[in-house]
């Protein structure tokens, strides 16, 4: 364990070995270059340290948290389940379908939380978007809900048997079971996210999840499903973060923080600058809009190592937007916004105001659209942006000279300017 209570990863000189390798033909390849802890980084990290022993004085939320004052209690909070307990609810649902259907000649009728947008909350004082208390009845006899009530048995069923052989399928592999009735993969998606929430379980709990997209790269280790990944020796690449995050454990690091990356290209430039070393941090990216996966897993790494997530993202309001599906949650899955989101991310760069402080010369700023510029007005009015006058600021600017920029832009001052130079005087200046 190090000074600051965190499990420690390998010590830098291992995970940086290398062994020499020639071919048969004589030639010698390229090996990995060498990189150590930069001179200048206790310097650069005193801010980040700084973070870090607020987030370890502050107390953790507790799995289903005490509903603050003027929320409706009836908001839906599902929590992490068993294999054996998502089998006994999808039974429970079953056993009161068939009590409708032995006493009355209507059918049965599923009480379900209603996902719609105006049953999305903002909580303040969690800073994320959790599920109001409208529920909706999904009756098999009605004309309009008949098709999706025996796709919600369906799937249930289907569910039952994934969940007793404990496997997990992915959401492709549950459409191809029954397309004829399933028609379209986005109706056999939604009905695992009504299942969920009748269940009271977190989507995952489910075991179908969605295909590799997220990627992870630094100083942290872990075993998945009992292999030991070390994440500094996974190639230039990294490791793609697993669908099945319930099978991740012993969580090590010695980083100092999580670099969260919107694009993979900038990802790549920290990867193969071996950017972790430097400065000892992880590397995350979901190469755009986050999966669920990713979600989770950033989620896992701020609260078992308790070390701050700083956001690396295009400066345009869609990059803010991906900012805050990582924080506060996206509506769609709000009802398991407790698990997937990650709390106070610092929004380190590219911000608007970066343009003009590391003068970005001026065909490198592009023009924003008409609706580039309708989306960050709507920006403006969102609940999580209001709450940080800081974030209020930088999106008025964006509006305002309604130009924006990608995070690559940087590469105008040279290929390795944004490891080199802009983050590290980003991180010493704590400018975030």
């Amino acid at each position: 364990t190090n000074p600051r209570g965190r499990k420690r990863a390998e010590p830098a000189a291992s995970l940086n070995a290398e062994q020499p390798t020639t071919p048969d033909d004589g030639r010698i390849r390229n090996k990995r270059v060498l990189v150590t802890l930069a001179p200048d980084a206790d310097r650069v990290l005193r801010k980040c340290r700084e973070l870090q022993i607020q987030l370890q004085q502050a107390e953790p939320m507790p799995a289903v948290a005490v509903i603050p004052e003027g929320i409706p209690s009836g908001i839906v909070q599902v929590i992490e389940q068993t294999s054996g307990q998502v089998l006994e609810g999808i039974e429970v649902i079953a056993l009161r379908i068939a009590h409708q259907v032995l006493k009355s000649k209507d059918g049965f009728s599923l009480d379900i939380p209603s996902r719609s947008a105006s049953n999305q909350v903002y909580v303040k004082e969690w800073d994320r978007i959790v599920l109001g208390d409208k529920r909706a009845a999904r009756t098999f006899l009605n004309v309009k809900e008949s098709r999706k009530s025996a796709i919600t048995l369906r799937v249930m069923q289907l569910l039952h048997a994934v969940l007793s052989k404990r496997i997990h399928i992915t959401k492709r592999d549950l459409f191809y079971t029954d397309v004829k009735l399933f028609v379209d993969q986005a109706d056999s998606d939604g009905v695992l996210d009504d299942v969920a929430t009748m269940i009271g379980c977190t989507r995952s709990n489910l075991h179908v999840v969605a295909s590799d997209k997220g990627l992870v790269v630094g100083r942290v280790t872990f075993e998945e499903d009992g292999d030991y990944i070390d994440c500094t020796r996974m190639g230039v690449g990294g490791k793609a973060i697993p669908p099945y995050i319930d099978k991740i454990e012993n969580i090590k690091s010695d980083a100092e923080f999580v670099l969260l990356v919107e694009k993979e290209a900038a990802y790549m430039r920290m990867a193969e600058d071996r950017f972790y070393h430097r400065y000892p941090c992880i590397v995350i990216t979901a190469k755009g809009q986050p999966d669920v996966a990713t979600r989770m897993f950033l989620s896992r790494l701020k609260a078992e190592l308790k070390i701050p997530v700083l956001g690396l993202v295009d400066s345009d309001p869609y990059g803010l937007k991906i900012l805050s599906v990582y924080m506060s949650g996206s509506k769609n899955m709000s009802y398991d916004s407790a698990s997937l989101t990650t709390p106070d991310i610092k929004w380190l760069g590219l911000r608007p105001s970066d343009l003009d402080r590391y003068n970005l010369p001026d065909q490198c700023r592009l023009d924003m659209t008409e609706n580039d510029i309708k989306t960050g007005k709507e920006m403006l009015n969102e609940d999580f942006i209001k709450q940080n006058p800081a974030w209020m600021k930088e999106l008025e600017i964006m509006v305002k000279t309604k130009k924006k920029a990608e995070i690559q832009a940087l590469s105008s001052f040279g290929f390795q300017y944004v490891t080199e130079e802009y983050l590290p005087r980003k991180l010493r200046e704590g400018d975030w």
